[in-house]
């Protein structure tokens, strides 16, 4: 996605036009949306989250299932992205995510799903996050995890890294806001995008744009994949390919709640 002062596409055009496919029918998209959608109905607070912006939403593909949470709209830097036969396309700002966009309204939720590895800047992305909230309100970020696992897919998608529970939580506090939970996703991933990474780096692999595999695995990795997220999904398992975290605005930013937390705990001593 672009940023304010980058020139171009993020994102390779060949998977672009491959995107909505992918997305409307791929195991691992399907499965992300499905983990989305169960962590945002056990967050929510009594009546919604009323105004929704999801950043980097694409053609708006997962607005049909935000509307059970509330009132959606979206950012998309890069037009290509976008349908003129989508649904919700009058949801959607094509511009940047930075200060120029300006907006009237407070949002309860703000979602950057496999937005921040994009970003040389991140930090600025979420501080902008962090004024466009509410008080209270909640941050949903998921980004690949371990730079480990660095494939030919985070080339051919121009990521600038991978990240850990460590370096997430670091660069959302230096945005202002405060980490509620993290949790790694795709946990059984994990070995087979290591196993990726070393046949890449023997054969010197050109990369390729993914493809939906055959139906049977295609429905099998999906069910595997809920499953284990579900059965898994409150236990801190120490690594998985993705990386979902929460956080949520404080009246004050966060390096000055640690400040004052940290001055309250000393008086305890």
């Amino acid at each position: 996605m672009l940023w304010s002062g980058e020139s171009e596409s993020n994102v390779d055009p060949e998977y672009i036009q491959e995107y909505r496919t992918l997305y409307t029918k791929h195991w691992w998209w399907r499965a992300r949306e499905e983990a989305i959608v169960s962590t945002l109905r056990h967050i929510q607070p009594a009546g919604g989250f009323g105004h929704i912006l999801d950043v980097g939403c694409g053609d708006g593909l997962l607005f049909d299932r935000l509307l059970e949470f509330g009132e959606p709209e979206g950012i998309e830097p890069d037009a290509s992205m976008l349908s003129s036969r989508s649904p919700h396309r009058a949801r959607i700002h094509v511009c940047p995510f930075d200060e120029t966009f300006r907006s009237d309204k407070q949002y309860g939720l703000i979602l950057m799903l496999d937005v921040l590895e994009h970003l040389s800047n991140a930090v600025t992305a979420v501080a902008k996050v962090r004024s466009l909230l509410r008080p209270g309100g909640m941050f949903l970020a998921t980004v690949p995890a371990f730079q480990l696992l660095w494939t030919n897919h985070d080339v051919i998608n121009h990521h600038v890294r991978r990240y850990t529970r460590k370096t997430l939580q670091e660069v959302i506090e230096a945005g202002g806001m405060l980490v509620n939970d993290e949790q790694y996703w795709f946990n059984w991933l994990f070995v087979p995008k290591l196993t990726a990474r070393v046949i890449e780096s023997v054969f010197h692999t050109q990369p390729k744009n993914p493809r939906i595999p055959p139906d049977w695995l295609n429905r099998c990795l999906y069910l595997f994949s809920r499953i284990e997220n579900r059965a898994l999904g409150r236990f801190p398992i120490p690594f998985g390919s993705s990386l979902m975290a929460l956080a949520h605005k404080t009246q004050t930013d966060a390096s000055e709640y640690r400040r004052i937390r940290g001055e309250v705990d000393s008086l305890r001593v």
